[in-house]
């Protein structure tokens, strides 16, 4: 979905990462949708880029680690190749003013395939970079929207391990500006769940200050 810009109005870039398996009837992808949706109504002109990880994501191995610590001034041309979808990952990352996540949680965690995908954006150089204080992240001043459901774990309980690990990955690359929207415990309550994560959005959009965003 893309708005035109109009006028001198910068276009506010959207990354949806959807990780659940299911690519249709997904309470993850209804909620990531209200927030985009939102995010629209409220600033006006959006670029929208969605990275639908039900469709496969490559993950870390040898070859990508040889690559990968490789200086890029000595990579080959299969160096090059190994890396191509992480770098549009990273590209994808560095371009967006806002991401938002759609994440189920499977047995207590992630997705692997989200799994996966922190792995192809934690680049040194690129998303951090190590400093004599420890690692720094490279993508400040960006904001994140995580929709995290369950069929039976509450989100934040102690057998959350979903939740605090994306936050951690995100903290890492620099981005510390995270809202949690749960719709958790569905196999038990799921109108109610869903209805308390709609009403969690609509507030969150309603008391978000108006984003200032790169001009294109």
């Amino acid at each position: 979905m893309h708005s035109p810009n109009v006028g001198t109005q910068p276009t506010l870039n959207i990354l949806e990462v959807s990780a659940g398996a299911l690519p249709r009837n997904s309470v993850s992808r209804s909620l990531t949708q209200n927030i985009i949706n939102g995010l629209e109504t409220r600033h006006g002109e959006i670029a929208l880029t969605r990275r639908d990880l039900s469709e496969g994501l490559q993950f870390v191995d040898q070859d990508w680690i040889v690559a990968n610590f490789t200086p890029e001034e000595d990579r080959t041309q299969v160096h090059r190749d190994t890396l191509a979808e992480s770098d549009k990952l990273v590209d994808e990352l560095q371009r967006a003013d806002i991401i938002v996540i759609g994440a189920p949680m499977y047995n207590f965690g992630v997705p692997a395939v989200l799994k996966a995908w922190v792995d192809m954006i934690a680049r040194a150089r690129l998303t951090f970079r190590y400093t004599e204080n420890g690692p720094e992240g490279l993508l400040k001043g960006k904001k994140a929207y995580l929709v995290v459901t369950s069929g039976g774990v509450a989100v934040n309980s102690h057998v959350d391990f979903a939740t605090p690990y994306l936050r951690q990955a995100l903290r890492f690359v620099g981005i510390s500006d995270v809202e949690i929207v749960a719709a958790d415990q569905l196999n038990e309550a799921a109108e109610k769940s869903i209805e308390a994560a709609r009403a969690r959005i609509a507030d969150l959009i309603h008391t978000t200050q108006r984003l200032h965003v790169r001009a294109a």
